[in-house]
């Protein structure tokens, strides 16, 4: 009866005899998992960072004077009142924003080009966000910044957690 299956009371089907395989996990598989473990880093790390950056006195001061003064006042205790701010909300929200709407570019890129050609994309626009926000003197520029960096984390995100 080796290699038959048998009908179970219950209604499945189970193997009369058991072997057991070895599998190995081949190296395009780990390399899968590497990258998009990479890719979840990249989108979390930049949460944790602009999180403690709008919270830094000398960024709030140079870009957003009036939540610096708020948060220099006594009286005001909530948070909400302290960050209530639109520019600080736009500078938040602009690569959350572009990384949304970007991810349905995205996906035809990938669809069109392939995975290396949207990866190298969305290098591309991980650099011009860089390059923008370390070089910013604006408020203009920072933004403009975040919308690079939200692409580039659009494009990447996609890639891969593409199925």
């Amino acid at each position: 009866m080796n290699g038959v299956l048998m009908v179970m009371a219950e209604g499945g089907l189970v193997p009369t005899c058991r072997t057991e395989v070895e599998a190995k996990i081949p190296p395009i598989v780990i390399f899968s998992c590497i990258m998009v473990a990479i890719g979840g880093l990249v989108f979390c790390y930049h949460v944790g960072v602009s999180g403690g950056l709008t919270t830094m006195p000398d960024f709030l001061n140079k870009f957003f004077p009036m939540v610096y003064k708020r948060i220099q006042e006594k009286g005001v205790d909530s948070n909400y009142c302290k960050y209530n701010n639109q520019g600080l909300q736009l500078f938040t929200s602009s690569l959350y924003t572009s990384a949304l709407l970007t991810t349905f570019l995205a996906s035809y890129t990938t669809r069109k080009y392939g995975r290396k050609m949207t990866m190298l994309m969305a290098g591309i626009f991980f650099q011009i966000g860089v390059v923008f926000n370390a070089t910013t003197i604006n408020l203009g520029m920072l933004i403009f910044g975040r919308l690079a960096l939200g692409c580039g984390v659009g494009f990447a995100n996609q890639v891969t957690n593409n199925d």
